[in-house]
């Protein structure tokens, strides 16, 4: 059968913006003394919650609370980074126009940079007004709240949905919402190792890039 709905992931699915955030938000880290952290630790502990959650892992590993302006400092560094380098994805726009249905955005971005992040893009045309965030519901990835969310306001059932999703914690909350899930690992450093994790965490099935989507996508739907 068909699904109803295609909800997509934004950073790291759609965008490449998960490079950025960690490579800024590492950077800073090393400033304030985090100095052990690497990128993959970075990308294990922090990628695919909401940005505030994964303050809290920082300041727990830091054992002492972040600066006063450390998220500031972080989203300036990564505005002014994607204002220069943010593309979408290779083969998103191709893929999505070849896909009949509606779609929409769920991401643990903030609504306000996530939408900048899409139109800067040039995706905002793509799913606009259709564009949830985690900041519009009690919890993040990976609870189930932005999902079912996404879903009531575009007035689909669960079960009806598929997701796309480049983390383990947004594969766990697409699975917690009742949804079939995608996983994607097409800006992962070590994809092989990505797709396992992903298969791990109750994907359906792992694609690497957009060219393999819409059959992925057919074969789910069968």
């Amino acid at each position: 059968m068909p699904f109803d709905l295609v909800i997509y992931d934004c950073d790291g699915t759609l965008i490449d913006s998960e490079t950025v955030y960690s490579e800024v938000s590492l950077a800073l880290c090393h400033e304030i003394g985090l100095t052990s952290w690497t990128l993959d630790d970075y990308d294990t502990q922090m990628v695919g919650i909401p940005l505030a959650d994964g303050f809290k892992v920082i300041e727990a590993a830091l054992g002492r609370p972040l600066p006063a302006d450390f998220e500031g400092r972080v989203e300036d560094g990564v505005a002014a980074r994607l204002e220069q380098e943010l593309r979408a994805l290779p083969g998103v726009h191709s893929a999505l126009e070849r896909l009949v249905g509606r779609r929409c955005v769920a991401s643990s971005t903030s609504l306000e940079p996530l939408r900048r992040n899409l139109a800067l893009a040039g995706l905002i045309e793509l799913f606009d007004p259709h564009v949830f965030s985690a900041s519009q519901v009690a919890r993040g990835k990976p609870a189930p709240d932005v999902f079912l969310f996404a879903a009531a306001e575009m007035g689909a059932e669960p079960a009806h949905c598929l997701v796309l999703e480049d983390s383990v914690p947004g594969v766990q909350a697409a699975r917690a919402a009742g949804m079939r899930v995608a996983g994607f690992t097409g800006t992962a450093r070590d994809k092989a190792a990505m797709r396992e994790r992903l298969l791990a965490a109750g994907a359906a099935i792992v694609v690497d890039s957009y060219a393999d989507w819409p059959g992925a996508v057919a074969s789910l739907a069968a």
